[in-house]
């Protein structure tokens, strides 16, 4: 198993050039099952997560095409890719498939709405609390759908001719229950109304996606969204957007180091939250023409608490990051977590570095310190995963990370964007 090796006290200096969003690239491949039209998207990171839901998909009929490169085009951009569902073949989502990543369970809304019928594995994906579907289930019910659980699966029925409009108010904002939800509708009879919707920008892309392929949706950007079912639902183009995780990874990672990145392609209203707080450390960030540029001198970086939330709020895909970021802080900072009841699980590597940190439930207290020095240290989920490269920067000494393949699942060519900067990081391969 490929291991990662890195020696720390570089600073990162230079340009990383940001991937598409792998939370919003699996929704809109899941989209393509709505039409029996090409879908065709541009800047699709090359991840492990992308191509298991490839198999995926293939799984259900849809035929996948990867394009080359065009003239002129820059390196680092991401894949250009058709998905062509003409024919649903298979409505069932296997356990061997469906258990590696959660977000493919997401294929029953699509199913649903077009087919009538869907029989899905119960998910998997990161060790990071239940994340239970109850909240999908809600919603599909909501629309008309029949649910019984049978061996594991999920097996959803549509009767009397497919899904109907209703209102469906979520108990508790829900990124994948909005984005099932949403797609199921765009083909159900009548008008959905979704309330306490998930406003993340990821939701935002794959709205306006299906609304160019003729869906009505309105209220994008809001806790509220509005869906007029049609009966059929076209092809499309359409980009994905950059990643705001990837983004706020690196912007940490070169708060972290010090130095001076420029994150090409990066939105700054896609993290406000997270920038601000890193402004708070004692980063300085600037939106310029081509990007974000993230500087740190050699001050020490200044300790903040956060609070975990949803979009608009600092992120959860972030709190890792964040905390690996605290460890080298000048006092004592504080994170809650209230968005996943377990994902505190890097907190016993970081320690393996050094640093200070104690758990209370969901609250971590972090006692920053001026030296971290470099570990063995083990992956446990895919953010968390990432939080232990941060600290090996800084760590004094040599650090070997194991267990990698979670950072493969959601971070493109991460040495190489690295080493590009003046990291000293290299992969280890067995």
């Amino acid at each position: 198993m490929d291991r990662i090796r890195l020696v720390g006290g570089h600073s990162l200096n230079g340009d990383i050039t940001i991937s598409g969003a792998k939370n919003a690239a699996l929704p809109l491949m899941i989209a393509s099952l709505l039409t029996d039209e090409p879908l065709v998207l541009h800047n699709v990171p090359r991840l492990a997560d992308v191509k298991q839901l490839e198999r995926i998909l293939e799984n259900h009929g849809v035929d996948i095409a990867v394009h080359g490169r065009r003239r002129g085009e820059a390196e680092g951009v991401g894949q250009r890719m058709t998905f062509h569902a003409a024919d649903i073949v298979d409505t069932t989502a296997p356990y061997d498939l469906v258990s590696k990543m959660r977000a493919s369970f997401w294929v029953i809304g699509p199913l649903l709405a077009r087919e009538h019928k869907a029989r899905v594995s119960l998910p998997g994906g990161c060790a990071i609390g239940t994340r239970p579907v109850d909240f999908f289930l809600y919603g599909l019910k909501q629309l008309g759908a029949e649910i019984d659980i049978e061996d594991g699966y999920v097996v959803a029925t549509a009767p009397k001719g497919g899904l109907v409009g209703g209102l469906v108010q979520l108990p508790k904002v829900s990124v994948g229950a909005t984005h099932t939800i949403m797609m199921a509708a765009t083909l159900a009879r009548g008008t959905t109304v979704i309330e306490n919707a998930a406003m993340e920008p990821e939701i935002d892309n794959v709205a306006q996606c299906l609304n160019q392929m003729g869906a009505k949706i309105a209220g994008i950007g809001t806790r509220t969204l509005t869906i007029e079912g049609v009966e059929k639902l076209n092809g499309t183009t359409i980009e994905v957007i950059p990643d705001r995780i990837e983004t706020g990874t690196f912007a940490m990672a070169a708060a972290m180091t010090g130095g001076d990145v420029l994150l090409r392609g990066a939105r700054p209203d896609h993290l406000q939250a997270a920038l601000d707080v890193l402004v708070e450390a004692g980063a300085a960030i600037s939106t310029e023409e081509h990007g974000i540029r993230v500087k740190r001198n050699g001050n020490g970086l200044m300790p903040v608490d956060v609070e975990i939330d949803p979009f608009p709020g600092f992120p959860t895909d972030l709190q890792a990051q964040f905390m690996a970021l605290m460890t080298r802080s000048n006092g004592t900072s504080h994170i809650r977590e209230t968005i996943f009841e377990n994902r505190f699980m890097h907190v016993a590597e970081l320690a393996r570095f050094g640093a200070d940190i104690v758990v209370d439930g969901q609250m971590a207290t972090v006692h920053g310190k001026s030296q971290l020095k470099g570990a063995q240290v083990m992956a446990t989920d895919l953010r968390a995963s990432v939080s232990l490269i941060i600290a090996g920067l800084a760590a004094s000494g040599e650090t070997i990370v194991n267990r990698i393949y979670h950072l493969d699942r959601g971070f493109e060519r991460l040495e190489q964007k690295l080493q590009n900067c003046g990291a000293e990081i290299e992969r280890l391969a067995g």
